[in-house]
């Protein structure tokens, strides 16, 4: 029997075990029919691509590869990421995962509604897993960075594997009328997903320049540079910039923009930080763009320090985000779903906790929720 195949066998041995389970435990089953993960969508070829070279009028590209504001500092070489990633303990949260999905479907939650009367001024903001996010503002629905593929990689039962459920089933999502694909590392750019959307929606994907290379030639892909907008409907569209880089293989390393986005209307701002580590751009987009009526900013991925510091915040520096963007409230995402780095799971909503309990200021709240959860902002 093929690896594949067994892999495949073994995972739907392991579903039906749940099931029996929660049906021994009289907890509420899940409906079947609703897809809370999808199979990744192999796409092996993108570890050898290499885009096609070209040189865009922005000043963030030095010729050949997108740069971000700040250098790199001396002292984080790619040879110490391949070590750590030869050698660390790859699963050390040792999440009880039938426990998780058994815990979820347990407990009966709210589903997003398509809402074509809302007014312009009422917003929700659903955590769906991981970095997507479904923002409701008034009548119009926006998903960020959707992945609810089983493993973050290139190849189903490969890499980081998801440890919950996506907080929305796919077929409970309300219409989709654009997608924000802040930049394309497999934790983001989820090509299962975004076909599953497709084929749904037919809506827009707006992302950084350079990203279209990597999906499929039938989607709508719009891409920005940093600082370009967009019209959509009511609202601005800005790409904004982050502290981050991009690849998805072996020679593609920043040949694609990274970013995050702020949706604009009259009544607000709100902003998705995409992946990032610390930098002053935070001070520059409340300068440029105003206080964000919620911020979503990431707080996970960031042991070793010295190796993750550059490209991705902890959560002291999430919390200096958000106090640089002065913003309203903020909500927690990239963490809890996929191990990608040492920290233990709860460690980032700790560690955040922590950083808010030393500040001697009063502040705005910063919201850590579990999947399937909405603020009503």
């Amino acid at each position: 029997m093929s690896k594949e195949l067994r892999y495949e066998n073994e995972q739907s041995s392991s579903q039906d075990a749940e099931i029996t389970e929660m049906k021994d435990k009289h907890l509420p089953l899940p409906d079947q029919s609703l897809q809370y993960q999808i199979k990744t969508e192999e796409c092996m070829s993108h570890i050898w691509s290499k885009p096609r070279a070209y040189t865009p009028h922005t000043p963030n590209h030095n010729g050949l590869r997108f740069v971000n504001e700040i250098k790199k500092p001396e002292g984080r070489s790619r040879k110490d990421l391949f070590r750590w990633l030869l050698f660390r303990k790859s699963y050390t949260w040792n999440v009880d995962e039938k426990k998780e999905y058994a815990e979820f479907f347990a407990v009966k939650k709210a589903l997003p509604q398509n809402r074509p009367n809302a007014d312009l001024n009422d917003w929700q903001v659903w955590f769906v897993g991981h970095a997507t996010v479904l923002i409701q503002i008034g009548p119009y629905n926006f998903l960020t960075d959707p992945v609810w593929a089983e493993h973050v990689s290139p190849k189903q039962g490969r890499g980081p594997k998801r440890v919950c459920p996506a907080g929305i089933a796919l077929e409970d999502l309300p219409d989709i009328h654009a997608v924000l694909l802040s930049h394309n590392h497999y934790d983001h750019m989820d090509i299962a997903s975004l076909r599953w959307l497709n084929d749904k929606f037919k809506m827009p994907i707006y992302t950084g320049l350079g990203n279209a290379y990597y999906l499929p030639k039938e989607f709508r892909v719009i891409e920005m540079d940093w600082w370009q907008s967009a019209l959509i409907h009511d609202l601005k569209l800005v790409y904004t910039p982050a502290q981050h880089g991009s690849g998805r293989g072996l020679r593609d390393q920043n040949y694609a923009l990274w970013g995050g986005f702020s949706i604009l209307s009259e009544y607000g701002h709100c902003f998705f930080a995409g992946d990032t580590g610390y930098s002053p751009h935070f001070k520059e987009i409340h300068h440029r763009l105003g206080v964000p009526r919620v911020a979503l900013l990431p707080i996970g991925a960031y042991e070793p320090r010295r190796l993750m510091r550059y490209m991705h915040m902890n959560p002291q520096d999430a919390f200096q985000a958000h106090m640089d963007l002065n913003a309203k409230r903020s909500l927690a995402i990239h963490y809890r779903t996929f191990q990608l780095t040492d920290e233990k799971r709860d460690q980032p909503e700790h560690d955040l906790a922590q950083a808010m309990k030393k500040s001697s200021k009063l502040l705005n709240p910063f919201y850590c929720v579990r999947e399937g959860r909405r603020l009503i902002v």
